[in-house]
């Protein structure tokens, strides 16, 4: 029984891949920082100049310096186990800590706005990955509850978000997909099943590793090819496009590392 079980699991090949997935993505990121420091800003809302890179630091160079080699280093560590543990809990403090002094405010004085509800649970969601990839039993047991509880809450609410910004999303699918409305539909319903799954424990590693693969074909369909402007949009140059890329790539490798 047990090694029919065991046959029915996601591979652990996808796992090992999923760490350095979301160790290069977080990588990429902090070098995004720095490559952004002095050369961009970017109105968010009309109100609020940040680099236009997660965690979405105020326009000050040094600031953003600091963060990206603070990424940097923790995504590196990652990636040699004797190191990893330390800059796994490193870098998810780093990214809570940030989305709490800087992306929850801005979404507290506009609770109905999907996209600073996106901007706000993207830096968590990589944090309580962060929390996750290390080997269970060398993380302190309510640190991985509470972040497996925000993680698939956070997706549940991405899925919602799927369901309230329907019209508006339904624009993203590439022109020559069809039925857009439908993807946007079965994306958001994957999203809310694969969230409560990994909140409550239950076929967490089929949950994790689905929700991967759908970052995985975004990051292919849509978020690359926008970045690469084929899709007639004006991208290659973007940093927000980048830093979409990146983000969606991280949470890819997360998910998949969360199934091992």
């Amino acid at each position: 029984m047990a090694a029919t079980i065991s046959r029915l699991e996601p591979p652990i090949a996808f796992a090992k891949l999923g760490r350095c997935v979301y160790a290069a993505a977080i990588i990429a990121l902090g070098v995004e920082n720095i490559s952004c420091a002095r050369t961009a800003t970017h109105v968010l809302g009309a109100r609020y100049d940040v680099i236009p890179v997660l965690p979405w630091l105020p326009a000050i160079p040094w600031l953003a310096y600091v963060f990206g080699a603070v990424l940097v280093f923790c995504a590196a560590g990652m990636l040699a186990p004797a190191s990893r543990r330390k800059a796994a809990l490193t870098l998810g403090a780093v990214l809570l800590v940030s989305t709490i002094l800087l992306d929850f405010p801005k979404y507290a004085l506009h609770l109905a706005s999907i996209p600073l509800r996106t901007i706000a649970l993207e830096p968590l969601s990589l944090a309580c990955l962060a929390f996750l990839i290390p080997q269970p039993a060398t993380v302190p047991i309510w640190l991985t509850r509470t972040s497996r509880l925000l993680l698939g809450a956070s997706m549940i609410v991405y899925g919602v978000d799927h369901f309230l910004g329907l019209a508006f999303i339904a624009n993203f699918v590439p022109s020559w997909a069809p039925f857009h409305r439908f993807w946007v539909v079965f994306f958001g319903v994957a999203l809310i099943a694969g969230g409560i799954g990994i909140a409550l424990n239950v076929l967490l590693r089929w949950g994790a590793f689905g929700l991967g693969l759908m970052f995985g074909i975004w990051v292919l369909t849509l978020h690359l090819p926008r970045v690469l402007g084929l899709y007639e949009i004006p991208a290659p140059h973007s940093a927000d496009e980048l830093s979409s890329l990146f983000i969606a790539v991280a949470l890819w490798g997360g998910l998949w590392a969360l199934a091992e």
